[in-house]
């Protein structure tokens, strides 16, 4: 942490207009950040490198969610069995942030500024100190909780050990709370390209909600301490939600322009908070500030993943009656022929989302223009094409509608960070959890009201759940795994829900291989070591109950070692120059 430490030392305090480190040079080439931190324009340019430093789009391969073209996630596979020698990304970038933080509310202390205007940019490094505490430990548990900047090498706080985790969580919770009592409300948020993404008292309500849900639903099924704390984090989620509710926020009408270019305007209500992209107000922002449309071409969802969906009659697919029996076309697993044509007697129908979330073959949306990449449409299925994943290709969040504004496969559409769909489901998670039960009107207000904006009016209720023998948790748990599918939720949530060891150690299905459906039928024999027979089985090892299932990963090469693999690794540099008063997680001792 050393080294990390000195670093932010050395560049924390060059925060200015943007996301350039601009410093003044003494005689000497003294570092000193003297002369700033006088007007409020000084501090909003220092926020404004918080905003530059949260992560892009991003495709997380840690689950059976999504599989990508080329090399196996360690992660996800349990393949990663060492920590790290030298530090990472995971531990060293959210503590880079976290001193940019804290230089800007130490300064802000003593700035010449009216109480109100400096308590406001300070909120934003408190909203910022939070979000990354919450991320670091969501992957190691007990952290460092680094609360100032250091001003020598020779600190001993350089050589800290770790926090206890409740410690941290509760640090995030004030910062909050000190966020929410300053930040502006969201409606009065300027409508300009980068301030319209702010963070607003709404973003410290809704992260809030996120770190309370996250935290007792971990401590209830990880038992830590017995749970005695966990009905506590809960409450805090709850309690920022019902807050939350009178900030104006609702779900967009359209659940397929959530992610489109229509959120760069301040009128979607369901975006709490995002990440801004392209042109805006400070030229130094808009460097490299577009993502890449590798979603489409790279990452792709697996039949795992789309198994999750309920059928038209509101029933997972070990109970419905609609369940195709024998694909016959990659398009089965939406209902759909290979004419993109709705099955007889309504077989395969499903949660109008599946259709909103995948391409098909002779897709209505796809043309050569916009979606030409993906290839899954003109009557072929590309899946075999080496520069594609062997899944089914993500069509939610594509940002076709952009090319038109694109620069080299690149555009300028928000990256939604908080939006209202998961603060419902949240809320309905966290109330079912501290009270193990939920009214069937909270359920309308939220899965049913999630829903309903899709077009899936099956209701969930009570009734229902009992009528044919769910589980009204498990059903909580798959409307938010749907709802945020492919938006970089689901690790988090079989972390928590301590499932990992049931979801990751299996094998990965890709799609259904239909010989005459494929780009070319030659690569077919080629893959017959991966693709079931008819009895759903390769080699006499049942894999799919399909034919022609395409399988990704094999069970038996992913390992998931719960005595361990709960937390990541901490890097071994990182220890040694802790002076090891920083101890490594459990089981992760490379000896």
């Amino acid at each position: 942490m050393k080294k990390i430490i000195y670093a932010a030392m050395l560049f924390g305090i060059a925060i200015t207009t943007g996301c350039d480190d601009l410093l003044d040079v003494k005689p000497g080439s003294e570092l000193t950040d003297d002369g700033f931190w006088k007007s409020e324009n000084d501090f909003k340019g220092a926020c404004n490198k918080l905003y530059c430093d949260l992560s892009g789009w991003s495709n997380d391969t840690r689950t059976d969610e999504l599989a990508r073209n080329g090399a196996i996630d360690a992660i996800s596979s349990g393949s990663r069995t060492t920590a790290p020698g030298a530090s990472e990304d995971d531990w060293t970038n959210p503590y880079n942030r976290i001193y940019a933080a804290n230089n800007i509310i130490e300064k802000g202390a003593d700035a010449p500024l009216a109480e109100a205007t400096r308590n406001r940019w300070i909120a934003e490094a408190y909203f910022f100190r939070a979000y990354h505490y919450f991320d670091l430990v969501k992957k190691y548990g007990d952290v460092p909780l680094v609360l100032k900047n250091f001003t020598s090498t020779g600190d001993e706080g350089l050589k800290m050990g770790r926090t206890p985790r409740e410690t941290v969580i509760q640090q995030c919770y004030e910062d909050l709370r000190f966020a929410a009592q300053w930040l502006p409300k969201h409606s009065s948020l300027p409508t300009t390209e980068f301030d319209r993404r702010r963070a607003s008292r709404s973003s410290a309500l809704g992260l809030t909600v996120r770190i309370g849900l996250y935290e007792g639903t971990f401590q209830k099924y990880h038992n830590v301490n017995g749970g005695a704390n966990a009905n506590g984090h809960l409450d805090k989620s709850i309690e920022a939600f019902e807050a939350l509710k009178a900030e104006g926020h609702d779900l967009y009408p359209d659940f397929n322009d959530v992610f489109s270019y229509k959120n760069e305007a301040n009128t979607n209500k369901e975006i709490i908070f995002g990440k801004a992209y392209g042109a805006n107000d400070f030229t130094t922002v808009t460097t490299g500030h577009v993502h890449t449309r590798n979603l489409e071409g790279v990452y792709a969802l697996t039949r795992n993943a789309l198994d999750q969906f309920l059928y038209a009659d509101g029933l997972p697919i070990d109970k419905t009656a609609l369940k195709v029996d024998v694909e016959t076309s990659y398009n089965n697993v939406a209902g759909l022929d290979k004419d993109g044509q709705p099955l007889a007697g309504g077989k395969g129908q499903r949660d109008p989302r599946l259709l909103k979330t995948i391409w098909t073959i002779n897709d209505p949306l796809e043309n050569d223009d916009f979606v030409g990449w993906i290839k899954t449409g003109k009557g072929k299925y590309y899946p075999f094409d080496s520069q594609r994943p062997k899944a089914y290709p993500v069509k939610k969040a594509f940002f076709g509608s952009l090319w038109e504004q694109s620069v080299n496969n690149k555009d300028f559409t928000d990256k939604i960070i908080i939006r209202y769909a998961e603060m419902l489901i949240s809320y309905a998670e966290a109330l079912y959890e501290r009270d193990g039960s939920i009214s069937n009107p909270v359920l309308d207000e939220t899965v049913n009201k999630i829903r309903a904006r899709a077009g899936f009016n099956v209701k969930l209720t009570n009734e229902f759940v009992t009528a044919h023998g769910l589980s009204l948790r498990d059903e909580i748990r798959r409307e938010r795994t749907v709802e945020l599918m492919a938006e970089g939720f689901r690790y988090d949530d079989i972390i928590r829900w301590k499932i990992a060891e049931t979801v990751l150690p299996v094998s990965i299905i890709g799609p259904i291989c239909i010989a005459d459906e494929m780009q070319n039928p030659s690569l077919y024999s080629d893959f017959t070591g991966r693709i079931t027979d008819g009895t759903g089985k390769i080699g006499g090892t049942f894999y799919y109950g399909q034919a022609g299932a395409y399988v990704i990963e094999f069970g038996n090469t992913r390992t998931f070692n719960p005595n361990r693999d709960y937390l990541y690794p901490i890097p071994t540099f990182e220890i040694a120059q802790s002076d090891f008063n920083i101890v490594q997680n459990p089981n992760w001792n490379n000896e």
